[in-house]
């Protein structure tokens, strides 16, 4: 499996709109930050979880030709956003796209996004083949997935383990029954948006600590505010198989 960070940022990304904080003055690419997204090449299928607002331009970033299916973590805009522009793959492909998603997100899509869903439909617009799912594992391209809820204060969210993979964004709390879907993991994604105290996603000393309790021989950040800090600076006070994720950043599982 190649793993690839299209991107690594918040919902507002960074540098943020008329910020002139160091982290969005830098001029180190690590610390520019699309909003969160990641694709996954698993043999001859090609995956991505989340299309954010910034999809077009990191799919085009990284020359992702083919898509087989798209899978979303929750219906939090700065992850659905992008999904307008799968329209590209179904002319290039001529097929609809398989969207997975559990039920509040399919819905969510079907109101930001009616006119896809649409009885009438515009010609050229989005074509997708919906997939409900739960938590329980489901099969994509052949591909077994298996959802992990995670909770974003009070909102159910699913991270996903892929073999030896797992991730999870938007999580301030994971439940024990989870966690045990996790063991194991030789590769974890994990949110971690700040240093201070959030009241839905993990910081960055307590992101650390799960790991340090999960132990996955490599462990990365992402969804990474501005808040943070630098880039550089923050590496130095992580353990050594942790780092932070940065955009375009590519690794094996």
């Amino acid at each position: 499996m190649l793993v690839t960070f299209l991107g690594t940022g918040t919902s507002q990304g960074v540098p943020v709109i008329a910020c002139e904080c160091e982290v969005c003055r830098s001029l180190d690419f690590r610390d520019k930050r699309l909003r969160v997204s990641v694709h996954l090449q698993i043999g001859d299928t090609s995956l991505i979880i989340d299309s954010g607002p910034d999809f077009r331009q990191q799919v085009l970033r990284e020359r992702i030709k083919t898509l087989d299916a798209l899978l979303f973590t929750h219906e939090h805009k700065d992850h659905t956003a992008g999904m307008d522009d799968i329209r590209s793959y179904n002319f290039r492909l001529k097929k609809d796209m398989p969207i997975y998603g559990r039920d509040t997100v399919i819905e969510q899509l079907k109101r930001e996004f009616n006119y896809i869903f649409s009885d009438f439909k515009y010609p050229g617009v989005p074509r997708v083949e919906i997939n409900v799912i739960e938590n329980k594992p489901f099969n994509v391209q052949g591909i077994e997935v298996i959802p992990v809820e995670v909770l974003h204060y009070r909102l159910p969210v699913f991270g996903f383990r892929i073999g030896d993979f797992t991730y999870i964004t938007d999580a301030n709390f994971i439940a024990e029954e989870e966690l045990q879907k996790i063991r194991g993991s030789k590769v974890i994604v994990l949110n971690a948006l700040q240093k201070e105290d959030h009241i839905s996603h993990f910081t960055l000393a307590q992101a650390v600590a799960l790991l340090e309790e999960l132990q996955p021989e490599k462990g990365f950040l992402t969804h990474i505010s501005h808040k943070l800090g630098l880039h550089a600076e923050v590496e130095k006070e992580l353990p050594p198989f942790i780092r932070l994720g940065y955009d375009g950043l590519k690794f094996e599982v």
